[in-house]
């Protein structure tokens, strides 16, 4: 067989199971393996190629019908390859590899790697834990590290006797070794991906399991949690149950472990049977959490079990293929949450993840949802807001244009069809097909394979609804170097409503041209374009039908299509195809609004024109936030009420913090600096929510001693949201020399390092000191790109989204082309785009914000 890529290993011999053997050295941060692979030998051959990274193989051989065929073994270390030489030939047919080899536990929080954490007598204790996906099981033993070669694994782990060792099975068996350590034996699992093998070791306590369906689940914790874990259990009880129903097929493994570790790069990962978490998004004291808190940890922990089937069950061919499997994972969080907590609302909350992925998807530098993956540097660029919310995006809107039944039936006939398998994304557009009858695969192709979006306009006159598709962009700066895209009609699933004297009609329009009609028996009082916001598209509206809709008729729609007014009119705006004078007499008529997420798009906009306001429209702006904001807090009250719903206590927080940090409300900023001196005597003195705001209010104008003081609570925090509240506020002072100071903390162990790229990004943002960060990012680049995962890397970058002056994004600019990031060049080009949307709106906008404001 031929190899087809230079990036992929040749298929002259697969593996199908695999005998692992570890042993980690905690203190020493080594660890020494053992493996024997039950592989099949496709064609004669005297060269194995397989991968191995880091690692140094002290022996290696193959046998086969009674013989013993020793391997030399030649690391290629760009590669991330070991080729082995052969002493003779493997024939045709079974054969088995073995390997002896060691490796270092690394901190580059990927492969077999420490984690470390400070328990409550005061030590530093160490964890052994592993992050493979996507391409870093080969830093831990010797493996056929490519999604499509799937195998089942056996592994035994050698560990010190007070110490717990879990991975993907139920352990089977337990041996004292002579040196007083044991070996641990788990069950052999299901055939799957190396990327989704996991052992983890350390000072940890388990949950006793809860039986769910007959999957034993736990929560494990470092020592000293197990408080904290209540929440998690209730999530993961929930949503083990509940996938299983809606996918009408059993869990696949033989049991569940959600594990928190303390150093963590992703937010969680699928490993099967053995999910880790950052702390953060699975530990938490439910009764002093925010709903945001609490809702994340939802999302989070349904979608890594969602995976267990779409990922995990069933797998993409190669890493092309991972959107799906993420954007699948992402809408079944969704549904699995607001089944969970149907007072959430978690369709209409989605609309703020949404926005994002339309915030890039308007670039000239957006890219297919599905592109080819050749090297393992261009699967790490996948993990990205359009493989994640855009694609989630497109699925739901597949799902409500089909209906939710029929969606579900080809999805069930999908999985069952592929279970142990691997598959290409048209596999699964087959299916829906199949069960359904509709073109699904015509419909879907042209979003997942082409980049962008199109706006819809829609107006009615004579008798018909006129529809007409467009590319939607931003309008790009010169100094970015692009152009404005063009794109051919796709197959849009349109689906409008239009308002009648009786009622309102739903009305669905395949667009599949640049234009189409919808024949009407009399004009309606008022359309809305997207109905439910469901559709994955912009709308336009002349000023007469925005008059009705976004008027007269706001009392018809639903919170999620009032967000998507707000939404599309703003983005018109950075489009340059409609004014903020337009936009702000559509937040006028909000104001009577009760919904969070309407409210958090509407401070989003906000936020933005405080970003580019002349500093002499300042206080005018100021005035009009408050005239707009103050009237809907004081209807809410100052105090939640007995019974109140999570999302409108939240809604209380959201318009304190921004009377108080956009308006510059007196009373707002008194209430919170009062707030701020009781919460340091009573930790629990006002709503979670309420405490979350004051923290960010009193931290935006922190002296020296309200920032040490901010320092101080982060450092003392009980649980892991408390932490990151308090450290990641430090980056708001307007005080330049504390976000110096702030910054400098970043590079040492007061931060860890899962986080500290997350919170550069936030200082990166603080208007009153972006220069001096950015200034900061340049002196230290070269440490910053060792010190924490080259990864992150990206997500630091996002920070320069927000840069509005022009010599500071040309500076920007000089530095990223002379030091360019291999992992996600494609996401640092879009931050770099939208940066330049940013520095050109500011530009534009002040002299009509002005305008508009008197």
């Amino acid at each position: 067989m031929t190899q087809p890529s230079p990036h992929r290993l040749p298929t002259t011999v697969t593996p199908s199971h695999y005998d692992l053997e570890l042993a980690p050295d905690l203190d020493a941060a080594t660890f020494t393996g053992n493996e024997v692979v039950d592989v099949t030998v496709h064609e004669a051959t005297d060269v194995v190629v397989l991968h191995a990274l880091d690692l140094d193989i002290a022996e290696a051989w193959f046998e086969q019908g009674g013989r013993r065929l020793t391997a030399t073994a030649t690391l290629d270390h760009e590669a991330e390859t070991a080729t082995l030489t052969l002493d003779g030939t493997l024939d045709p047919g079974a054969a088995t590899f073995h390997a002896r080899f060691h490796g270092v536990l690394n901190d580059l929080l990927v492969g077999f790697y420490r984690s470390t954490f400070t328990a409550e007598d005061g030590s530093v204790r160490t964890i052994a834990c592993t992050q493979f996906e996507s391409t870093h099981a080969r830093r831990a033993f010797p493996c056929w590290d490519e999604p499509a070669h799937k195998a089942s694994f056996a592994i035994s782990l050698d560990v010190p006797a007070d110490l717990l060792a879990v991975s993907n099975a139920a352990e089977v068996a337990r041996e004292p070794l002579a040196d007083g350590r044991v070996r641990v034996r788990f069950a052999p699992t299901m055939v799957m991906s190396t990327y989704l093998v996991a052992f983890v070791v350390g000072p940890l306590e388990a949950t006793e399991p809860v039986d769910v369906g007959g999957v034993p689940l736990r929560v494990i914790v470092p020592e000293g949690k197990l408080d904290l874990t209540a929440f998690a259990l209730e999530v993961g009880a929930f949503s083990l149950r509940f996938l299983a129903d809606w996918y009408a097929i059993a869990y696949p493994g033989d049991k569940l472990d959600l594990v928190a570790v303390p150093d963590f790069s992703f937010g969680a990962m699928e490993n099967l049977g053995c999910v880790t978490f950052r702390e953060t998004l699975l530990l938490v004291d439910e009764a002093h959490a925010t709903q945001a808190e609490l809702q994340n940890i939802a999302d989070v922990v349904a979608h890594e079990i969602a995976h267990m089937w779409f990922g995990d069950l069933v797998t993409m061919g190669w890493w092309n293929g991972i959107w799906l499997n993420e954007a699948f994972a992402t809408f079944m969080e969704m549904l699995t949450t607001d089944a969970f907590r149907p007072e959430w609302q978690r369709w209409t909350a989605f609309g703020l993840a949404r926005s994002a992925a339309f915030d890039t998807d308007s670039l000239s530098t957006t890219r297919p949802i599905e592109y080819e993956v050749v090297t393992a540097a261009d699967a790490e660029g996948m993990f990205d807001v359009l493989t994640y919310e855009k694609g989630a995006s497109v699925v739901r809107m597949l799902q409500q244009y089909l209906g939710e039944d029929r969606f579900q039936a080809g999805i069930r006939l999908y999985l069952a069809r592929h279970a142990h398998g691997n598959t290409e994304t048209t596999d699964l557009w087959d299916a829906i097909e199949e069960a359904t009858g509709e073109p699904v695969r015509q419909i879907m192709d042209s979003w997942i394979f082409r980049p962008g979006h199109p706006v819809v306009s829609v107006t009615a006159a004579d008798g018909v609804v006129a529809l007409r598709q467009d590319r939607f962009s931003f309008a790009p700066d010169p100094a970015a170097g692009v152009e404005r895209p063009v794109d051919e009609p796709r197959s849009v699933p349109v689906v409008l409503r239009l308002g009648r004297p009786d009622g309102a009609e739903v009305h669905r329009v395949l667009l599949d041209g640049p234009e189409a009609t919808l024949p009407v028996d009399a004009a309606p009082a008022w359309i809305v374009g997207n109905h439910e916001g469901n559709g994955f598209y912009r709308v336009t509206l002349g000023d007469e039908e925005l008059a009705a809709v976004g008027g007269r008729a706001l009392a018809e729609l639903s919170p999620l299509e009032r967000y998507g007014l707000v939404e599309d009119e703003w983005a018109q705006v950075l489009a340059g195809g409609s004014s903020v004078g337009r936009v702000l007499g559509l937040l006028r008529n909000l104001a009577a609004e009760t919904d969070l997420s309407v409210w958090q798009r509407i401070i989003g906009v906000l936020g933005a024109l405080d970003r580019v306001v002349a500093p002499d429209q300042r206080d005018d702006l100021a005035t009009w936030i408050r005239a707009l904001l103050g009237p809907a807090l004081r209807t809410l009250g100052p105090t939640p009420a007995p019974g109140e719903a999570e999302r409108t206590t939240a809604l209380r927080a959201a318009l304190t913090e921004a009377l108080a940090r956009l308006g510059h409300d007196r009373e707002q900023l008194d209430l919170a600096a009062a707030h701020f001196t009781e919460l340091g005597a009573h930790p629990h003195a006002v709503d979670a929510d309420l405490a979350d705001a004051v923290v960010r209010v009193v931290a935006a104008s922190a002296t020296d001693d309200t920032w040490e003081e901010l320092r101080r609570r982060g450092a003392a925090a009980r649980t892991p949201q408390d932490r990151l509240r308090h450290q990641g506020a430090l980056a708001d002072t307007d005080q330049v020399h504390l976000v110096e100071r702030f910054c400098a903390l970043v590079l040492t162990d007061e931060v860890r390092t899962q986080d500290g790229l997350f919170l550069l990004r936030r200082a990166l943002g603080n208007r009153h000191a972006v220069g001096e960060v950015w200034r900061f990012v340049t002196d230290n680049w070269d440490q910053l790109g060792t010190r924490f995962p080259s990864a992150s890397l990206p997500r630091l970058l996002e920070g320069i989204r927000s840069v509005t002056q022009r010599e500071l994004a040309s500076s920007v600019a000089a530095f990223l082309a002379d030091h360019p990031v291999p992992q996600g060049a494609t996401v640092v080009r879009q931050h770099q785009e939208r940066m330049w949307v940013s520095v050109a709106l500011a530009e534009r906008v002040p002299p009509e914000l002005a305008r508009a404001l008197a």
